[in-house]
């Protein structure tokens, strides 16, 4: 079985979706997808000048990992500048909204994202360890999770 994609944390979504190389209208113009998480390592590198050990930390992926998403971002982007494609800036494995969630039967704490709590939501989440349904978003939402974005805040129960 594969290794589930890590939730890329960003902190910026794009205001403007595409970028086209010409003022007129060109049909057919080739476009490369810029994946949002590429497009946040280049703003954490390129334009904010950090280190990636710091940019990963943010990201809250390896530094490998920020390494890959950086090297696509750059390629992608060279590649629409010299051969004059449109970069469309969407999709990827990202997610603003990070929860500390615990578990009340067994006390196992860890990390969900929002936008999986919600997927789940209607099936019966539970605890991976026991099974008990009786998880909480705690709110003090931990680490790198920006509390005043937790949807949960507030809520007891999931």
């Amino acid at each position: 079985m594969a290794r589930p994609t890590k939730w890329r944390i960003i902190e910026n979504a794009p205001a403007i979706p595409f970028f086209v190389p010409s003022e007129q209208g060109i049909p057919e113009v080739p476009s490369n997808i810029l994946l949002i998480e590429e497009l946040e390592a280049l703003r954490f590198k390129d334009l904010e000048g950090l280190e990636q050990e710091e940019g990963a930390e943010k990201m809250q992926v390896s530094r490998a990992t920020f390494q890959r998403i950086l090297l696509s971002a750059r390629k992608k982007v060279a590649d629409s500048l010299v051969n004059g494609k449109v970069i469309h800036i969407d999709g990827g494995n990202y997610t603003y909204h990070i929860c500390a969630v615990k578990c009340l039967d067994c006390g196992r704490e860890w990390r969900e994202s929002y936008e999986n709590l919600m997927a789940i939501k209607n099936e019966g989440y539970s605890c991976p360890d026991c099974g008990s349904s009786n998880v909480i978003c705690e709110q003090n939402c931990k680490g790198r999770s920006r509390h005043r974005n937790c949807r949960h805040h507030g809520r007891n129960h999931i």
